[in-house]
């Protein structure tokens, strides 16, 4: 796509929120921050605006979108949803608004480019309040229109490492917009990695993709064991399935222990490698080999969630040639994201 002409402002809220949902309404595009990660935001029933989510990011046609909404339980009752599904509903009262991606029965109002021609649509209600205020603003502008809804995949060219920051963002995107787009600054994104996303039309929830909220926080909830899509098949198609992806330019090599990263450090320069353009992601109780780039140092899973995506863009920027990440510690965190989100870093790209 070419844009008619480049974005250049910053607008920073809370004064420019307004201008966010009227951009959203009039079927511009909205950089948006979230709790999660920065999304590329436009009008969920606006199939024009949705595909321009497309062309910026370069994403494959049929490739699903989350819808965002203010009003979770209205927009599973008939609207974006449905049917207010028990288990859904369950989940919904205890982690909206927050990191938590629901896939219930589609709803009158989505249409195909959202869901990929499926007959689910996945909707989640975002915590950050910059996020939140947009949505709820749009639903004030027009209220005949609501629950209204965005379809935002994250703010990055796909299959690249989603921005956790503005200046990430801007960076990633900001020269394929156009004047009458609007990138807001919400701060450094609190969880770092995305939604996770939970199939609630069987009896048991599955989950699709690991992220914020934990199975144990959901089996919790339901007083049921949590099927895992890796366990088995599914097909439903979501956001962020694909075995290579959240891939920066660097090599990225996923390591069980600080030894075996070791022996990869030593095999890769024995092969030639610089050691100064090798870097290390690994908890913070792991110490840094001689010459290697410390990228990141994690006390638990939630920080190396919430350094993760800047760590990878940070040895970009820094023209690193090889990323060794040692994966975290087992915790009562966002483990099992932390790792998927490690795996398909590192996975080999088509």
């Amino acid at each position: 796509m070419t844009a008619s002409s480049t974005f250049s402002s910053r607008i920073s809220p809370p004064e420019d929120i307004d201008a966010a949902a009227r951009a959203l309404l009039d079927g511009a595009l909205v950089v948006l921050p979230t709790e999660t990660v920065y999304g590329l935001a436009a009008r969920a029933d606006d199939p024009d605006a949705v595909q321009r989510i497309y062309d910026v990011k370069g994403r494959p046609a049929g490739h699903p979108l989350i819808v965002h909404v203010a009003d979770g339980m209205a927009a599973l009752a008939g609207s974006w949803g449905a049917d207010p599904l028990p288990l859904a509903q369950a989940l919904a009262e205890e982690f909206w608004p927050g990191p938590m991606t629901l896939v219930v029965p589609r709803g009158p109002r989505t249409p195909d480019i959202v869901t990929g021609g499926q007959s689910t649509v996945a909707i989640r209600v975002p915590s950050h309040p910059v996020a939140a205020a947009v949505l709820l603003r749009m639903d004030e502008l027009d209220p005949a229109g609501a629950p209204h809804g965005v379809a935002a995949p994250s703010a990055n060219r796909f299959g690249r490492v989603s921005p956790t920051t503005y200046a990430d963002a801007h960076a990633e995107l900001a020269h394929r917009l156009q004047s009458r787009d609007v990138l807001l600054d919400g701060g450094p994104s609190e969880v770092g990695v995305e939604s996770t996303i939970v199939d609630c039309t069987g009896d048991l929830p599955r989950i699709l993709r690991p992220g914020g909220v934990t199975a144990g926080e959901i089996a919790a909830v339901c007083n049921c064991s949590v099927d895992d899509v890796r366990d088995g098949v599914t097909d439903i198609r979501v956001s962020g399935s694909l075995p290579s992806h959240y891939a920066p330019d660097a090599q990225v090599v996923v390591s069980p222990d600080l030894q075996a990263a070791i022996a990869l450090l030593m095999a890769h320069v024995e092969a030639g490698a610089r050691v100064d353009r090798i870097g290390l992601i690994a908890p913070a109780s792991e110490p840094t080999p001689e010459g290697v780039r410390r990228l990141a140092a994690p006390k638990n899973s939630d920080d190396y969630a919430r350094d993760l995506y800047a760590a990878l863009r940070r040895a970009d920027d820094d023209a690193l040639a090889l990323i060794l990440a040692i994966p975290p510690e087992a915790d009562d965190g966002p483990v099992d994201a932390v790792i998927d989100r490690l795996h398909r870093a590192a996975a080999p790209r088509s």
